[in-house]
């Protein structure tokens, strides 16, 4: 009985922790990428620490080819959801399996430098585990390598 008592409490500890931080939301309006908080759940070609930095994607062929490729790649992916597509701008929703925690993936495409810049971060909590950041290794390994 003590021993179950003592998981559940770990258990219910480790969510509260994982939950305690003001929601991290994209802002599509202006389809710019935000920067990453100080939380470690967040990875962006954008960010200058080598906490949070990630390095961008070249454009594979036109602007529209290399969309394609990441439309295709993020419905590949288990429990995504594209929410917004523009000309310049995706924006993905993933859903943790058990807990249905939200993180947010937007993509956005730079014509003059010719290179997708992107953010993945939680919306809620301090630490992912270092989820964003190897779902965002694992959609460049599949761009790169198709």
């Amino acid at each position: 009985m003590e021993k179950n008592f003592s998981v559940l409490l770990a258990a219910l500890v480790m969510i509260w922790g994982c939950s305690m931080q003001p929601v991290n939301k994209p802002d599509n309006q202006n389809e710019s990428i935000k920067p990453c908080l100080k939380s470690p759940n967040c990875v962006s070609t954008q960010a200058h620490d080598s906490r949070h930095a990630m390095p961008p994607l070249p454009f594979m062929g036109s602007k529209e080819q290399s969309k394609q490729r990441i439309i295709a790649i993020v419905k590949s992916l288990a429990r995504s959801e594209i929410v917004k597509i523009s000309d310049s701008y995706i924006h993905a929703q993933f859903r943790s399996r058990f807990f249905r925690f939200v993180d947010d993936a937007e993509f956005r495409f730079d014509d003059a430098a010719r290179i997708v810049h992107f953010r993945s971060a939680s919306r809620v909590g301090y630490y992912d585990f270092g989820v964003n950041r190897r779902r965002m290794s694992e959609i460049c390994k599949r761009y790169l390598s198709k």
